[in-house]
């Protein structure tokens, strides 16, 4: 006995009739009806919407792969070469990054949606305007994408880069924004500032030349001058000039006495410099200015050098005075010899010193009038210098 069977398709999906396990066809939205005397038929329903994140499943595009006729109108396949990447549009906004090698198709909906494909066999670089949205890119979906699919790289300003594909040096980046596709490939980029740096050399024990320990304290300003050669020829450049203002500084120090160190430092400043500056522009550097910062001496050496300084000056301060002294002996040596011939000038020499005596009297008694006064300083004067 035949019995009908209704089968309603909803919207945005299509429907997969079997019968028998064998497939038919792709039915449309709507109402279906089938007659059948058991139950023959069986429909699987599949949601259609046409977005990015609905791609058809491995299931039905292996159906359409064998029934091609029937799913022409309502799929749309894609697939990417060995050097070939897709980029998954949606109404002209990129959703979406295939790889190379890979398959797949979407449902047709509503929404358009373009697979469009970048040759990668001969240049890996992604175009600038394309390496903006995808180092930009808001989506969350997409920004993991882009995470496996792109190598980035930011130069910035006063820095150099070195690209290196597959352990191959390939180029030299300026400053600025790259991207390059990394599907079959190993990209590496490194770094080298070109900017003027400072460099450290700190806490250095050292020996002089007569055998007094000194800790110094160095500071150089350096620069890379050429990158390149620096690139291929050093290791780490940080480390070999660090090394070799390490050695000058206890080159020269273990050279020099304590006395001739501190007596001029620029000196050892100088001597570092033309030192390490010679050997390090054979690799690509340039030595701008060197200087010892601090010359830290042991306790014990200091307070013999407090003594050394106090005694020098107190050696001075000696020596100003008795000059002092000498001077103001050779004055009075000259006056008297001016008065010695001119009384008049050792009476005003003799009113001026009464001048100052009165100054600082308060009450002054006269006996015998000024002549008095004066013929009693006199013979006092005179008895002061024949006692």
């Amino acid at each position: 006995m035949l019995f009908k069977k209704t089968v309603i398709i909803p919207e945005a999906s299509r429907g997969l009739l079997f019968k028998n396990e064998q497939f038919v066809e792709v039915l449309k939205a709507g109402k279906h009806e089938f007659w059948e005397l058991s139950d023959t038929y069986k429909v699987q329903i599949t949601s259609t919407l046409g977005t990015v994140t609905n791609p058809v499943l491995e299931q039905v595009l292996t159906l359409a792969d064998t029934y091609p006729e029937h799913f022409a109108e309502d799929i749309q396949r894609w697939e990417t070469g060995e050097q070939e990447v897709g980029l998954v549009y949606q109404d002209n906004v990129l959703k979406d990054i295939k790889a190379p090698a890979q398959r797949g198709a979407y449902w047709r909906g509503q929404r358009v949606i373009e697979v469009r494909k970048v040759n990668i066999a001969d240049d890996i670089l992604v175009p600038k305007h394309l390496a903006n949205i995808l180092i930009n890119a808001k989506e969350a979906a997409l920004r993991n994408v882009v995470l496996f699919s792109v190598a980035v790289s930011h130069i910035p300003e006063g820095h150099i880069g070195f690209l290196e594909i597959d352990g191959e040096q390939r180029e030299t980046l300026t400053a600025g924004s790259y991207a390059w596709w990394q599907f079959n490939h190993s990209i590496k980029v490194t770094q080298m500032d070109m900017r003027l740096q400072n460099m450290e050399v700190n806490g250095q024990e050292i020996l002089t030349k007569d055998r007094v320990g000194l800790r110094i304290n160095l500071s150089a300003l350096w620069q890379v001058k050429d990158a390149a050669l620096v690139r291929t020829s050093l290791a780490d450049h940080k480390d070999y000039l660090y090394r070799e203002l390490q050695l000058a500084l206890r080159t020269v120090v273990s050279t020099q006495t304590l006395d001739e160190l501190l007596a001029d430092k620029n000196l050892l400043n100088q001597t570092i410099q033309s030192l390490v500056a010679e050997k390090v522009s054979a690799y690509g550097l340039e030595l701008n200015t060197v200087g010892a910062r601090d010359i830290v001496l042991p306790g014990e050496m200091k307070a013999i050098l407090a003594q050394v300084v106090e005694a020098e000056k107190k050696a001075e301060a000696n020596l100003i005075r008795r000059r002092e002294e000498t001077q103001e002996t050779r004055s009075l040596h000259n006056t008297a010899k001016v008065m010695e011939g001119n009384p008049v000038l050792l009476r005003l020499k003799e009113l001026e010193i009464l001048e100052k005596i009165t100054g600082r009297i308060q009450n002054l008694n006269v006996y015998g009038g000024l002549d008095g006064v004066m013929n009693d300083l006199v013979r006092l004067t005179e008895r002061t210098k024949n006692p």
